[in-house]
């Protein structure tokens, strides 16, 4: 595959290298944080679980991605993302082994909630891989380390039964989930060993200051501060779900202590972008610091729609495939499921190709509409269809989901480039708050409804696109030593 003389199969450039290494990092993330999905049936026999409680189990296992993909885009941005993704992976590990051995549901659902952190692995490699590509290849180059990295959910679905099964036991899960973790933990330190920051000679862009995004004037300031309000929101609707009024997971006492967290946190947060903001409230922002903000929040709902969908579809879609066809197996239902997961393989990088040859915006109304139509067409599957049909309109639905996420970041670096960590942690948090709408929406609804939910908000993003401005000409950077450097964006 090659687009711009980008040819993804040449291993003598560093470039190219350094993609595969940081697409396997990913695939490896997404390999731990999905391994629970097809060995649904397992588990709940191991612990005796309601459907209730299994349902819970998939939102607590999107909610901590939502706070950790901000702060993971500030640690990126100020220690670059060879550290960080390391660490990522090593400490991620660990709460694989706890989660694979956990005793009681309660250490089960804390483990999967705090492996919601390795979901935040996505934004590292946004700025790593900008750093290495140019303009005109790096939609298609973060659509490569996209797709292929996403598609870590769909190899854990189509290996980790047939794993458990092979171990044997009604602890054989376990063990199918716990060889996902012994392989980022090996592949943490490899990582650290074998990848740069950056091309040899280049500067690595950090911003001025740490803590919160830089804005460019005040209506922007205030505008940041209000697209920060659904992430708080929706963690305090899952905690209400967990509570008494829901699955009963948690006390009232250890909820209400969790609403004055959240407001604590939000406290917290806010003040810190206004620290970081302060100096241009005051006086305004220099010319070379400036970008419109507008872009990363209609990027933000464009990533809600696209990447919060597949998250929530596959979380629940093998357990769809068994409730909805009579017969199959956990290896079989898990394989099904796992066809929306695969079309990654191809669809996100071809989302990002579209956007570099096509141009941002229209590749994104284009895929948007597609990914509506599509979801649209899920909520009529029933037992009565062949289930070769059934998978032919679930892969469909997924290409629009997925070439759709890899037009979206393909836009993220070239907005500025400094902030791309912080700015991919917004976009990519986004997503889970997206997910976690979606996955809470499926608590209440039948799998028809909570399509038809994703299809309705698609058409709400359409008309959000509309309003994206094409990325033109250059973007400017500051070198350590005071000299400005342009950054072409198209």
């Amino acid at each position: 595959m090659t687009s711009n003389n980008l040819n993804l199969f040449d291993f003598s450039k560093p470039n190219i290298r350094l993609l595969h290494l940081t697409w396997f990092a990913f695939f490896l993330t997404f390999a731990i944080w999905f391994s629970h999905a097809p060995l649904r049936d397992l588990i709940i026999a191991s612990f005796g679980m309601t459907k209730a409680q299994w349902k819970a189990l998939i939102v607590l296992n999107v909610a901590l991605t939502i706070p950790a993909r901000i702060v993971i885009g500030i640690l990126v941005d100020k220690l670059g993302p060879r550290l960080v993704y390391s660490g990522l992976l090593i400490s991620s590990s660990f709460f694989c082994f706890a989660f694979a051995f956990a005793q009681t549901y309660e250490q089960l659902a804390l483990f999967r909630f705090l492996l919601g952190f390795v979901g935040a692995g996505f934004v590292i490699g946004i700025r790593m891989v900008g750093e290495w590509f140019p303009a005109k290849q790096v939609g298609l180059a973060e659509g490569v380390y996209g797709g292929w990295g996403n598609f870590g959910s769909a190899a854990a679905a189509m290996t980790l039964p047939t794993v458990a099964l092979l171990f044997g036991g009604e602890n054989g899960w376990r063990y199918a989930v716990a060889s996902t973790g012994v392989l980022a933990l090996v592949y943490g330190f490899l990582y650290y060993w074998r990848a740069r920051n950056t091309p040899k000679g280049s500067t690595y862009f950090k911003p001025k200051k740490s803590g919160g995004l830089e804005v460019a004037n005040k209506r922007d300031f205030w505008f940041y501060l209000a697209m920060n309000i659904p992430m708080y929101v929706i963690l305090a609707v899952l905690a209400w779900k967990l509570s008494p009024s829901g699955v009963s997971l948690l006390s009232g006492t250890t909820v209400n202590l969790l609403y004055a967290f959240l407001i604590v946190l939000a406290a917290i947060q806010f003040s810190q972008i206004y620290k970081v903001n302060k100096e241009m409230l005051r006086s305004g922002a220099e010319e070379h610091q400036k970008y419109n903000f507008k872009q990363v929040a209609l990027l933000d709902w464009a990533y809600f729609v696209t990447f919060g969908s597949e998250l929530a579809v596959v979380s629940m879609l093998p357990g769809f495939f068994m409730d909805t066809f009579e017969g199959l197996t956990v290896a079989q239902a898990g394989l099904l499921g796992s066809v929306y997961a695969f079309m990654n393989l191809a669809a996100r990088p071809g989302g990002g190709w579209i956007s570099d040859k096509f141009g941002r915006r229209r590749s994104m109304m284009i895929l948007v509409a597609g990914l509506a139509l599509g979801y649209l067409i899920l909520s009529t599957i029933n037992g009565s269809w062949p289930i070769w049909l059934a998978v032919i309109a679930v892969m469909s639905c997924s290409f629009f989901v997925q070439a759709g996420e890899g037009a979206v970041f393909a836009m993220v670096p070239l907005v500025k480039r400094r902030l791309t960590g912080q700015i991919a942690g917004m976009v990519g948090a986004y997503g889970n708050v997206g997910a976690v709408t979606y996955l809470t929406t499926f608590t209440f609804v039948d799998a028809s409804t909570f399509f038809l939910v994703i299809a309705g908000s698609a058409v709400i993003c359409f008309f959000l696109v509309l309003f994206l401005d094409e990325p033109k000409g250059h973007t400017t950077e500051v070198l350590p030593d005071g000299t400005v450097q342009f950054i072409e964006v198209s």
